[in-house]
């Protein structure tokens, strides 16, 4: 069977097909709830005839392989095509194998290559299945299937049940169906959160209220895998391996995962059978990468979260975000909305019709169902939300809230946890992490797009300073327009000097100083004196020179992207 998942392609003829990528999907994904392998494509024009010839390459491999049972699909994007062949999990290798081949195959007959020998590339496909192949992998799959409990598989760890019921093994060492005792399996509270900003954010204050909860809370974030207080390793574990590792451990007894963009398009989902999702946001962000090129195409990449509900748990969603009620309204899911506006028109026809929300009323993060509504902690009362100054972490909140009250914390759980978080370095290290000695106030943050700036320039305009320095750098592959506009944005925080940095191994293919440059442009558009910019080649080497000449009045905003370990620790020096 092969399928069309979209075309926005213009009726020219097709251009130098090229291969930029071949992987495995090896959970749900953006285009499909099948395990697949993926090829992505560049190509101009239309992209009919080279489609045409991929599929019916595809098809007669798959026949000739014994695996005529799997399904081709096929997704066009501005410039390119991805093309999905699905495929049990023992074999995604050799399937990505042989979608490389029928791209081969339809370049040849395209004009663009010498055609390979049909028999050869048979016979080898097939030596490269049946070296691959897994039975016992495919049995315990399906047996964990037939007893309804979770089931995780990677290239070195099979496993089923979560946290301390769970039973891992090697993939060659795998036991007999029978030999599991599957009685003694089950699964705990799981949560995906998604989003362009406030993932880390909502996913630690949820930790905290499921602490307050009295339970092992395990988290996975762009920083680390924890469980209570226990850090289990540091690093970006926002993806499939990060969720993998805490749901096979057993002191896990609920977990909330940070699931980002990358992960869900490289690899597609890491679990399955997730209690709720909550999608906090979605503004441009990494646009250009794995066939998302605009906000719309990048909301529906972030509902690919909903993928892994159970039935009737719910979606937790933004009602002040335009694009995700767009998308949401062809949606048939439980939806419960979270908002600043109790007012706002969606919420309210949700609640109209018995549905839950969760808002901020008077001055305090309310949830409410139906008529019914009730009061939970003062906005005011969570300090990371700086006294309510902090609105975006007002926001965080009332998602963190929304997701936990799914996950079976009660409201005075709720209350506590989110009074508990304070967002200083220790709870949320380098998200609105505040410092102060002598007068001298220093913001450590981690924004890094137009729409996390200007929830910052909101923040920070409401800080009294006699001067305001900024620190900041971007990618190098960010698009110019997108750096552009985060820069412009961060202009609204009013800085009298700004400190362009560099960010070392992260030029991304673009010569140190261009991303400085576009940096510079839109500051001095903004109103920013020329000669108040510098320029300097690490985050490091600006924060030393921004501290050694603060002074009293001055408020120091470090937008350290990278090397924030360095930052910081310069910052305690100066604080002590």
């Amino acid at each position: 069977m092969s399928v069309e998942y979209a075309s926005r392609a213009t009726k020219k003829k097709v251009i130098n097909p090229e291969l930029i990528d071949s992987r495995r999907l090896t959970g749900a994904n953006l285009f499909w709830d099948f395990p697949s392998a993926i090829t992505d494509a560049s190509l101009q024009g239309d992209p009919q005839a080279f489609i045409s010839a991929w599929t019916d390459a595809a098809g007669k491999l798959l026949d000739a392989t014994g695996r005529s049972q799997e399904h081709t699909l096929y997704r066009c994007f501005d410039g390119g095509v991805s093309l999905l062949i699905s495929s049990p999990v023992d074999v995604l290798y050799s399937m990505c194998e042989l979608n490389e081949a029928a791209f081969g195959i339809a370049l040849a007959e395209l004009g663009s290559g010498d055609a390979p020998v049909f028999e050869d590339m048979v016979s080898r496909l097939g030596q490269l299945f049946e070296e691959e192949k897994n039975p016992e992998l495919l049995a315990l799959q399906n047996a964990a299937r037939l007893h309804d409990v979770p089931f995780l598989w990677d290239d070195d760890h099979v496993s089923v049940g979560y946290g301390k019921t769970a039973l891992v093994w090697t993939p060659d060492k795998l036991p007999a169906v029978g030999a599991v005792q599957w009685d003694d399996i089950g699964s705990i509270p799981v949560a995906l959160v998604t989003g362009t900003n406030g993932k880390s954010t909502t996913v630690r204050m949820s930790a905290a209220i499921m602490a307050a909860s009295g339970k092992q809370a395990g988290l996975t974030s762009t920083d680390w895998i924890r469980i209570g207080a226990n850090v289990l390793d540091t690093g970006d574990y926002s993806g499939t391996g990060g969720a993998r590792t805490l749901m096979r451990h057993p002191d896990t007894e609920v977990a909330v995962l940070e699931t980002a963009r990358g992960g869900l398009l490289r690899r597609g989902l890491g679990v399955e059978r997730t209690a709720a999702a909550l999608i906090t946001n979605v503004a441009a962000d990494h646009l250009g990468d794995y066939g998302i090129n605009t906000v719309p195409e990048l909301i529906e990449a972030k509902f690919i979260v909903r993928r892994a509900l159970e039935r009737d748990a719910p979606l937790i969603l933004n009602a002040d975000d335009e694009g995700i009620v767009l998308f949401a309204s062809e949606l048939d899911c439980n939806i419960i909305w979270f908002s600043f506006d109790p007012a706002n028109s969606v919420v309210e026809q949700h609640l109209a019709a018995g549905g839950r929300a969760a808002v901020l009323h008077q001055g305090w993060l309310a949830l409410a169902r139906g008529n019914q509504s009730r009061k939970i902690i003062a906005a005011s009362a969570i300090p990371a939300t700086l006294g309510s100054v902090a609105r975006h972490n007002i926001h965080n909140a009332l998602g963190a809230m929304a997701l936990c009250s799914v996950l079976g914390a009660r409201d005075e759980a709720i209350h506590d946890g989110l009074a508990s978080f304070r967002g200083d370095e220790a709870d949320n290290p380098g998200r609105g992490n505040w410092f102060e000695k002598n007068g001298v106030r220093i913001l450590v943050d981690f924004a890094h797009n137009e729409h996390a700036m200007r929830a910052l320039a909101e923040m920070v305009s409401n800080v009294p300073a006699k001067r305001r320095i900024l620190l900041m750098g971007q990618a190098g592959d960010r698009l110019d327009q997108d750096i552009t506009d985060m820069a412009a944005a961060a202009c609204g925080i009013q800085p009298d000097v700004i400190l362009a940095c560099a960010l070392p191994g992260f030029e991304r293919g673009r010569p140190q100083s261009e991303v400085q440059d576009l940096i510079r442009d839109a500051a001095i558009k903004a109103g920013v004196a020329a000669e108040n910019i510098r320029y300097f080649d690490s985050p490091s080497q600006a924060a030393t020179f921004a501290l050694g000449k603060a002074r009293d009045g001055d408020l120091l905003v470090f937008l350290a992207l990278t090397q924030r370990e360095e930052v910081l620790e310069m910052v305690h020096e100066f604080v002590n």
